[in-house]
């Protein structure tokens, strides 16, 4: 068997799998009782999803200079994908959009009175 066409198989089952979690996550999107439940489904296996594709797409292209590429893009939405989602999370729990019986853990709620910064979107 060849290298390409190891490569090519690989490509094809990465290709797959993201497909999968990205249809997965957008299932868990629409489905999904809150809005802290519906970030989680959208940026766990979406930014997995991504990742599996840009792989895929690595094995299929075979350049370095694509390759680099394609590893700026994984390396980006890994940093900006959890800050954004962070950030529109505790926007949302300090506009009061957060069911306070669905969660476990609630350690904002004892700090958010006393916090100096602007409230969040209303």
């Amino acid at each position: 068997m060849e290298w390409t066409t190891i490569a090519d198989t690989i490509a094809a089952v990465c290709f797959v799998l993201g497909a999968s979690l990205a249809l997965i996550a957008g299932i868990g999107v629409l489905r999904l009782p809150d809005l802290l439940s519906r970030m989680h489904a959208a940026t766990k296996p979406q930014v997995l999803g991504l990742i599996l594709v840009l792989v895929g797409l690595g094995f299929r292209l075979r350049e370095p200079e694509a390759i680099g590429l394609l590893a700026l893009v994984a390396l980006f939405q890994l940093v900006t994908s959890p800050v954004a989602n962070h950030m529109v999370g505790r926007a949302s729990f300090r506009a009061g959009q957060v069911d306070p019986d669905r969660l476990i853990v609630d350690e904002l709620s004892d700090v958010l009175p006393e916090m100096k910064e602007p409230r969040g979107a209303p």
